[in-house]
């Protein structure tokens, strides 16, 4: 550490010096100076760094003035620090402040630490707190400070730059990811030191089990990111510049899930991943595709014609069309090949995009109308399907049929057996309507082409989700427990459904999942956040795999 002789202590009474009359603290009489200094005012001159931990405006301007090149003044007095940010910067503008409190950058807080020193230290059984799990935290939030800044901190933060430099030195109290940096760091400290008693040996496991503190979805996704880093693919990002589209992007590049391929203009998107504090690399880590300069634009744009033109869309607006829509862009690189999967939809409406998908990509084989699927992850763990929350207004029986089947192929892929229940107000026949009857149509369809299905139907929410009162109405039910595919007879009955269950139970959303295109393509919606981003291509990945 740093030598004592480099160190003055100031209290109340003036410098620490050798030959003090009164009596000393041990603690302080460590760091006796022989020195001729007897006032703060002295000692400061010249100084590096200022270390406060006293009282309300000790520092005046003259001080801060009188300090070396580039000061580091750590005003920890609280409420009100020894000197005020706004008073030391307008003192000198290469000063570097860090405080106590939140309404200013740099907050030095226990909570950085504390919890997460403690967490490491008991997951591993340490027998004390040594120097050196303290000091593998103090890496660790430095790693952190330096790392880009996550969505969750620049929602707090607005306003702020997040990006290393002198307002941004210290990671933020809120930041989710400093269990995930701090913990393993401490563990790993631990063990190397030999006071662990109980060695963590897979730490990839470990930090997955830390993650589900950060990710709400993180134990749903897994073993859909283990299947998507097997054998990653070429995923193209329509709104490139999007901030939660780039943050979603390096976690994709970090965890080896896709290639990302961004459309947007390139000096937007290098600015802003250096806003972000990102660290990947354009051409190296992913590709970007600008509109105004598209290598594929002579090869599309003659496609996308022949596609529109019985449409009315004339070749210059055909050109128009390839250079100017994002989302149609995007299409025609999946539709050639130059990717192998499309996200779009974090700006404008859905069925915009919607509609540029259908008409590029298409619907695959005996697929007449395309429908939308929301994973809903409770509170308690479960996973909830509701179909379709975001395409057709009123399905028929065929649609509905349709529908059951690729929704329950996306619940196999998240590990689940599905158990279908298509959704009325009638219970098993108890209303003769034409929606009930077309709940009924879509079961017989849907029996007849897969045996092997669990669905029943129609009935009740409540007796989707409650077997006994299932069983009650209709003992002969197909299957036990509760269904986790609901298939809404309407979009206005799945979607309000979904929103509902979402903000009463506090459920984390995954999706919107597409389904029925020709190619792996999934719409997301403004509302979206960084992490749905990330999972959303995961998937698509899975369905480009096959």
């Amino acid at each position: 550490g740093m030598p004592i002789e480099n160190i003055v202590i100031t209290d109340r009474k003036g410098v620490v010096y050798k030959g003090r009359k009164g009596k000393i603290d041990a603690s302080k009489k460590v760091y006796e100076q022989d020195t001729e200094d007897r006032i703060l005012s002295d000692v400061i001159k010249g100084a590096d760094v200022f270390l406060g931990m006293s009282g309300p405006n000790v520092l005046d301007n003259e001080m801060i003035k009188s300090m070396a090149d580039k000061p580091l003044i750590l005003a920890l007095a609280n409420p009100n620090p020894e000197v005020l940010p706004e008073v030391a910067h307008a003192a000198r503008d290469d000063v570097v402040m860090f405080t106590g409190r939140s309404d200013y950058p740099n907050q030095v807080n226990n909570v950085l630490c504390f919890p997460y020193l403690f967490r490491g230290a008991l997951d591993c059984g340490a027998t004390e707190i040594n120097e050196e799990m303290k000091r593998a935290t103090v890496y660790a939030i430095a790693d952190l400070a330096m790392a880009e800044s996550s969505e969750v901190v620049a929602q707090a933060y607005l306003g702020e730059s997040l990006a290393f430099g002198r307002d941004y030195l210290i990671p933020k109290p809120f930041d989710p990811r400093l269990i995930l940096k701090i913990a393993p760091a401490v563990v790993k400290a631990a063990m190397d030191s030999g006071i662990a008693r109980r060695p963590i040996t897979d730490f990839e496991a470990y930090q997955e089990t830390l993650g589900r503190f950060v990710y709400k979805t993180g134990m749903a996704m897994k073993p859909l990111f283990d299947k998507a880093r097997a054998d990653p693919k070429r995923v193209v990002y329509a709104e490139g510049e999007d901030h939660r589209v780039l943050r979603a992007a390096q976690v994709l590049v970090d965890d080896k899930v896709c290639r990302p391929a961004l459309i947007g203009r390139p000096d937007v998107i290098r600015d802003v991943i250096k806003e972000l504090g990102l660290r990947m690399t354009p051409g190296e880590d992913m590709e970007l595709v600008d509109p105004d300069n598209n290598p594929y634009f002579d090869e599309y744009w003659p496609v996308y014609h022949e596609r529109m033109q019985t449409l009315g869309v004339s070749p210059d607006e055909a050109r128009v069309m390839t250079r100017r829509n994002n989302t149609v862009i995007a299409s025609l690189m999946l539709d050639a090949g130059a990717v192998d999967a499309m996200i779009c939809g974090t700006v404008g409406r859905y069925h915009n995009h919607l509609r540029h998908v259908s008409q590029v990509v298409g619907l695959g084989d005996g697929v007449d109308k395309l429908s939308s699927l929301n994973v809903l992850l409770l509170p308690q763990g479960q996973l909830v399907f509701i179909c379709d929350t975001q395409v057709t207004e009123d399905p028929t029986p065929r649609e509905i049929a349709n529908m059951t089947l690729l929704a329950a192929d996306q619940v196999r892929r998240f590990g689940n057996t599905p158990k279908a229940a298509l959704l009325s107000h009638s219970n098993y026949g108890s209303s003769g309507s034409a929606s009930a009857q077309k709940m009924r149509s879509a079961l017989a369809l849907i029996t007849k082409e897969a045996p092997d299905l669990v669905v029943d139907g129609e009935m009740h929410g409540d007796s989707a989700l409650s077997e006994a009162i299932r069983k009650r109405l209709y003992p002969n039910t197909s299957f036990d427990g509760e269904a986790n595919l609901l298939i809404m007879p309407t979009l206005d009955a799945a979607n309000i459904t979904y929103n509902i269950v979402k903000t009463v139970t506090g459920a984390t959303s995954i999706g919107p999942i597409l389904l029925g295109v020709a190619k792996p393509v999934h719409i997301l919606t403004p509302s979206v956040t960084s992490r749905g981003v990330v999972n959303i291509s995961a998937l698509a990945v899975l369905d480009a795999q096959g």
